[in-house]
């Protein structure tokens, strides 16, 4: 019987925890499921935040960015330079370009995933 109600527990947890990823992730056509482009598009979107390019360092892949505060990563506003996702978004930076950019921290390197001109 112990075992019985040990596994029941172990079961109601394992699916208990499972549950609460689901629901974490935004997913929401169920486990097997996927979010719709359009979905994550209003999403990205809605996280870009405003910034001025202040330089373009191609050999090391740097885009130096003045931004107001990005709640998405905490940062308060400033001027710095974030390394670029890929050579694409190191493509689209222009110094002096307003643009909207998408920061991410990234195993402890902040990191422009996306940079699109205002």
């Amino acid at each position: 019987m112990k075992k019985l109600i040990s596994f029941s527990l172990g079961a109601s947890l394992a699916l208990g925890m499972s549950l609460t990823a689901f629901a974490a992730d935004g997913n929401t056509n169920g486990p097997t499921g996927s979010t719709s482009a359009a979905s994550s598009e209003v999403r990205a979107d809605t996280a870009l935040s405003d910034g001025v390019v202040r330089k373009v360092d191609r050999p090391s892949g740097m885009i130096t960015i003045e931004h107001g505060a990005l709640e998405n990563v905490g940062m308060p506003p400033m001027t710095m330079a974030y390394k670029a996702k890929d050579e694409t978004v190191l493509q689209q930076a222009k110094e002096g370009e307003k643009v909207k950019f998408r920061l991410e921290n990234l195993n402890g390197t902040y990191t422009i995933m996306t940079l699109k001109k205002r």
